[in-house]
């Protein structure tokens, strides 16, 4: 069922997942597996249950019947607070609008993770500023979401979802909002810290342009996987 290699222990699997919304069946039996470090893109068309993956993954949504484990944690069996406790710590997520905080500055919006955790607002803020320059988007610490470019704010959205350095980050349609020259510059700045880090990361997109970025590519039709293969 994976193209992993027998080299790599999966991190985060799920097995056999169904979840319906309505009379709609978004996922009917899909299976992956994702190993710590890998870069995984799931492509598929629109409807095909691709964002519903993400959330069953993440925790953020429970399947209606099959598995997710996590480092040998069940995620469809925990308690929300430890849910809660997984995506402050060990998960990151970014979405196709980055949903940065619009009142609050790039800074602000990345050090939030931090402060949540319980860190200072001096060591938070100092950082933050680190992991915007990072992603090269520390000249536009002060400013607003609305005060950026799409992919300047995409960028600083990067940054939140990793500044508490998760072992895995969930991107939906990250660079879908964007310019092809902002996405890549997106993509390119995601792989790179990514590798750096040894952080995980489940793509999910439409362009194959941006799965290409991917270690491994599979593929969700109507809500079950369809084709696996190495992109890279």
């Amino acid at each position: 069922m994976s193209d992993m290699g027998d080299d790599k222990v999966p991190l985060l699997t799920a097995r056999d997942l169904t979840k319906t919304h309505g009379r709609s069946r978004a996922l009917s039996g899909a299976s992956i597996e994702l190993a710590a470090g890998e870069i995984l893109a799931v492509t598929g068309p629109s409807g095909s249950g691709k964002s519903t993956l993400l959330h069953c993954l993440a925790g953020i949504v429970r399947p209606d019947e099959g598995a997710v484990t996590y480092a040998g944690e069940r995620l469809d069996e925990l308690p929300e607070k430890r849910l809660s406790e997984l995506r402050r710590t060990e998960f990151g997520v970014v979405f196709q609008f980055g949903q940065l905080i619009p009142e609050l500055t790039a800074v602000d919006n990345v050090a939030l993770p931090l402060l949540l955790a319980g860190a200072t607002r001096a060591d938070a803020q100092a950082r933050a500023g680190e992991w915007l320059e990072r992603f090269g988007v520390r000249g536009q610490a002060e400013l607003r979401p609305g005060e950026m470019s799409g992919g300047q704010a995409q960028r600083a959205a990067l940054a939140r979802a990793l500044v508490t350095g998760p072992k895995v980050v969930f991107a939906d349609e990250p660079t879908g909002a964007l310019d092809s020259l902002a996405g890549e510059q997106v993509m390119t700045a995601l792989v790179r810290t990514a590798r750096e880090c040894g952080t995980a990361v489940l793509l999910i997109t439409h362009d194959a342009q941006v799965a290409a970025y991917a270690d491994r590519e599979i593929r969700l039709t109507d809500g079950t996987v369809a084709t696996a293969g190495v992109t890279a």
